[in-house]
């Protein structure tokens, strides 16, 4: 079960720029940016209440962020929601009839462990689901 919007993903060119229009948006800066190179990105997050917004530029082309932004432009990439157990929810997923991209979690950003919905199973939205990451945790959940 979702317990909230953990945070909305967006897609963006240039991380310094996006990361300045943002922290003038929002009135704040971002409390982390970090690099996930598993992933081919460079994210920067920024705290908005209880969820969060995360900017992401890719590292490289051949990265999903640099392949999205190719064929969509800059603009919201994907919507994430936290679970306190994401491998109960994906069997729950899988059962439901939804297609993942990842049958079970792997590593993400900001101490997450992370798993994709895909798409055309979730009315074209690309839905991330996160749980966050103990210090000696190496196998989600």
């Amino acid at each position: 079960m979702t317990e909230k919007i953990e945070h909305i993903g967006i897609a963006v060119a240039d991380l310094d720029r996006a990361t300045e229009l943002y922290t003038r948006l929002l009135g704040i800066p971002p409390y982390k940016t970090e690099r996930v190179e598993s992933e081919g990105v460079e994210v920067a997050f920024f705290r908005v209440g209880q969820s969060k917004i995360e900017l992401l530029a890719p590292l490289h082309e051949a990265s999903p962020i640099a392949k999205f932004l190719a064929k969509r432009g800059e603009g919201i990439h994907h919507v994430a929601f936290g679970v306190s157990d994401i491998r109960a929810e994906l069997q729950r997923l899988k059962a439901e009839g939804f297609e993942l991209l990842n049958e079970n979690p792997k590593p993400g950003a900001d101490r997450k462990w992370v798993a994709f919905v895909h798409p055309k199973s979730a009315g074209g939205v690309l839905v991330e689901l996160c749980q966050d990451r103990e210090k000696d945790d190496d196998h989600g959940g």
